[in-house]
């Protein structure tokens, strides 16, 4: 199972990121990370994104960019508890471009949930 995940500067959310690296045993683990998200530590495969780019040209960088780090399965596990509306959009737009499927992912109180 690959895990997709973003990082944006908001920090406070950047515990849910840690929990599910901790807490699931991940084939593969590509995280995006805004241009502020630099101290997260490198865990997998990084692509980093500035979120100030217009939408259709993040939508355009993070799919090239995706396209070379997913395995070609149909199915990827995504967490976007960390980031923006616009952010999101992107990353959702580009898998679903790709195209494979998501499965949306979140820690909570009762431990890793597939939404």
């Amino acid at each position: 199972m690959e895990l997709v995940a973003f990082l944006g500067s908001d920090r406070e959310n950047w515990g849910q990121i840690t929990a599910l690296l901790k807490r699931m045993k991940w084939d593969k683990v590509v995280l995006i990370k805004n241009k502020s998200a630099s101290e997260f530590p490198n865990i997998g495969s990084v692509i980093e994104i500035n979120s100030e780019k217009p939408l259709l040209d993040l939508i355009v960088e993070l799919k090239e960019k995706l396209k070379k780090e997913l395995t070609g399965d149909f199915e990827v596990t995504l967490s976007i508890a960390s980031g923006n509306g616009k952010e999101h959009m992107a990353l959702v737009s580009s898998l679903l471009a790709i195209p494979v499927g998501i499965r949306l992912v979140a820690f909570t109180k009762d431990g890793v949930k597939f939404l």
